[in-house]
């Protein structure tokens, strides 16, 4: 099988899918030069493909027609798509991916997910790496942790350390990093809906001070104040995508053998708040002022009146 060139730094990377996290990675790899392209079905939006584009002319990014088109002219894909869309973007991918080619799976998915795109990037020719990014990116950029998995992995990882990655290889076998991810995000997205549940309801009954009061003697360690501001402002910002992030969280614990009462919970309250939010009721998106109230009482406020205008018995 033929290989990208052993400078990862010569490599023509592809993007799919050019949201917050290939935005940053784009950023990130053209500040040391490195060849990007990028495919995003938004960019067919009138509404959101002339911030992608804008943005790409920035950056000295090439945005692609299709993901036949950036397949067939990079050495090394990165797809970080929504959940949902993990194993249709590999099947569009392995029309046209160049052998030997690399194929980092980036998204939350299961691991039945992982390799069911695995054996379509595979059987074209590609090399797949299972991808499990272990917390949000903003914050780390290129560097968040991410664990690797499959039989491509441990040949991967250096070369990803080179571009500026910090990735370690968990398995040989795929699922194994995506399990690692997903049983985290049963916690993590799960804590997310049970504080704007807790706190939102908290709020209505106004004994919000004396629950945050009871969360500090129990959790010490943590300013309730300021998790649950950042925790509403990224479920409100990213509810959507979060949503389906933990249906796949819910598909991978029913790969346990375990019904996902919990994990179907925090699904529909993600998208409950992604709703609100494509509704307006957090202020226009895409302005500097979205989701970035520093008191989650505003937003706890904002869900609340919405609910009464719905049900004005309450």
């Amino acid at each position: 099988m033929t290989s990208p060139s052993s400078d990862p730094k010569q490599w023509n990377v592809g993007l799919i899918g050019y949201g917050e996290v290939g935005r940053i990675l784009a950023e990130d790899l053209r500040q040391q030069e490195v060849k990007v392209a990028a495919y995003d079905i938004k960019l067919r939006s009138d509404q959101t493909g002339g911030a992608l584009r804008d943005h790409a002319g920035q950056h000295g990014v090439t945005l692609t027609a299709s993901h036949a088109d950036l397949a067939a002219q990079s050495d090394f894909i990165v797809s970080a798509v929504t959940a949902s869309q993990a194993v249709l973007v590999a099947k569009a991918c392995a029309t046209a991916v160049k052998r030997g080619a690399w194929y980092l799976d980036f998204n939350s998915a299961s691991p039945g997910a992982k390799q069911r795109a695995a054996a379509l990037i595979d059987a074209a020719g590609g090399r797949y790496v299972e991808g499990a990014v272990m917390t949000s990116v903003p914050p780390y950029r290129i560097k968040v942790p991410l664990l690797l998995g499959g039989g491509d992995a441990a040949a991967l990882a250096p070369q990803l350390v080179e571009l500026g990655f910090v990735a370690k290889v968990a398995s040989d076998k795929l699922g194994v990093a995506s399990a690692v991810k997903m049983c985290r995000s049963v916690m993590i997205k799960g804590l997310e809906a049970m504080v704007i549940e807790s706190f939102t309801t908290a709020r209505a009954y106004g004994v919000e001070d004396a629950v945050l009061a009871s969360l500090k003697e129990t959790f010490p360690g943590i300013d309730w104040e300021k998790q649950g501001a950042y925790f509403f402002q990224r479920v409100i910002e990213h509810g959507r995508r979060r949503s389906e992030e933990v249906r796949e969280v819910a598909e991978t614990v029913r790969e346990a053998g375990l019904t996902p009462w919990s994990a179907q919970g925090t699904a529909e309250r993600q998208a409950w708040v992604a709703d609100l939010a494509d509704e307006g009721l957090f202020g226009e998106r895409g302005t500097r002022a979205f989701a970035r109230a520093a008191d989650w009482r505003t937003e706890a406020d904002r869900i609340l009146g919405a609910i009464k205008r719905q049900k004005p018995n309450i």
